[in-house]
């Protein structure tokens, strides 16, 4: 069984709602962490095995597979996680724009407010990247023409359709 399958058993597992809750705390705090470390070394990534990275990180190597779940998108060069072993080696070189992009979309408040990000990206910077998360969540309205195929699948043009009064 790959370490991230380990992981996502661990985090799918059946557990009271307060054990669930406490589950997730301790591990919110050990990403915050680990992301305070990341973002302090700025250009500086982190490369070696990833025993030797969860270890750095104060994770073991299963918790460490779920970090990499949620920070893989954001790195330059993303990894196939379940063949992710103990000896795969890892570099953690990352793209900020897209990982600030990336905490944003997941919601984690307590990652993109990080006192970090200051040394990372200026006030309007992120204020930037924050406008363009919501302009690409915004619906698009697309207009149908009275011609076009009716959206419905029926095959006929939308006036002859959906389109009818």
């Amino acid at each position: 069984m790959s370490l991230f399958s380990q992981w996502n058993g661990m985090a799918e597992m059946d557990r009271e709602p307060e054990e669930n809750q406490a589950f997730w705390n301790e591990y919110f705090e050990i990403e915050t962490e680990a992301y305070k470390k990341i973002l302090a070394r700025k250009e500086d990534f982190y490369e070696n095995k990833l025993s030797a990275l969860a270890e750095e990180f104060e994770m073991s190597s299963v918790v460490f597979a779920g970090f990499m779940d949620g920070i893989n998108t954001s790195l330059i060069k993303e990894y196939d996680l379940d063949k992710l072993k103990e000896g795969s080696k890892i570099r953690l070189e990352l793209d900020f724009e897209k990982l600030y992009y990336n905490m944003l979309e997941a919601k984690a408040k307590w990652l993109y407010t990080l006192d970090a990000w200051d040394d990372i990206y200026s006030e309007d910077k992120r204020r930037a990247i924050r406008d363009q998360w919501r302009a690409d969540k915004q619906a698009k309205s697309t207009k149908i023409g009275r011609n076009s195929p009716c959206p419905c699948g029926s095959g006929k043009k939308y006036k002859r359709c959906c389109g009818m009064k």
